[in-house]
């Protein structure tokens, strides 16, 4: 499990007094911190450096914080996310859940509270196996990070879906993945998305990544399961 102290947080909140409180308080606790005041600015220094947790208001100038939830969860389904709500917003605070939010917390709320309920999702924060950033197979080499699969010299730009499979495949190279498994950790899972979705992204991955995209070696289908990486 992530050890809580010195794990990296990311604050989103657009009240300078109420952030500045924040930061503060989670430095003291020996959390190395990060503020941004809108969703977009947010989203920029998660693709920078992830953070270990986010805590994020709902309510921001330009895109609100469901829509940042929503991009994170997609991209990140790791990352434990905090929202700070409206004692009233009720909606805001069940749409979050629904889209994947780990926990929330009213306004006006206990800094000592927030601060135990940041550990709390640290703690239970499963040690999942991570894909390294840069990664070599065959005749290819990606980045994870930035998007980007090296073929022969010849860079290509992939898609947050299809980084995000490929992602979670090399995680667990060597090991069946099922095809529910890909939709939770890469789209969020939604119970309406057909399982086609996920075959849709490994076509177009092995048109990138396989010498012979009909017969794959490194991509393999796993009958009745899902598929499965190797070198």
């Amino acid at each position: 499990m992530t050890e809580p102290s010195g794990a990296s947080i990311l604050v989103v909140e657009d009240d300078e007094t109420l952030a500045m409180g924040l930061v503060s308080a989670l430095e003291h606790e020996r959390f190395s911190v990060t503020h941004c005041d809108t969703g977009e600015k947010a989203l920029e220094a998660i693709e920078d450096d992830l953070p270990d947790c986010i805590i994020l208001d709902v309510m921001l100038p330009g895109m609100d914080g469901l829509s940042v939830l929503r991009k994170v969860k997609t991209e990140h389904f790791e990352v434990p996310v905090i929202l700070l709500t409206a004692k009233s917003a009720e909606l805001d605070r069940v749409l979050g859940l629904e889209l994947g939010a780990d926990d929330y917390v009213s306004k006006p709320f206990s800094l000592r509270e927030l601060i135990a309920r940041v550990r709390a999702r640290l703690r239970s924060r499963p040690d999942a196996p991570r894909a390294p950033e840069v990664y070599r197979f065959g005749r290819n080499e990606v980045d994870l990070r930035r998007r980007i699969l090296t073929r022969e010299g010849v860079e290509h730009r992939m898609t947050t879906h299809e980084s995000g499979v490929l992602q979670y495949l090399i995680a667990h190279r060597g090991k069946d993945v099922s095809r529910e498994d890909l939709l939770q950790h890469v789209w969020g899972y939604s119970p309406t998305m057909a399982t086609r979705t996920v075959d849709n992204q490994i076509l177009k991955l092995r048109k990138k990544v396989e010498d012979t995209p009909a017969d794959p070696r490194h991509i393999l289908t796993v009958h009745g399961t899902g598929y499965r990486f190797e070198e």
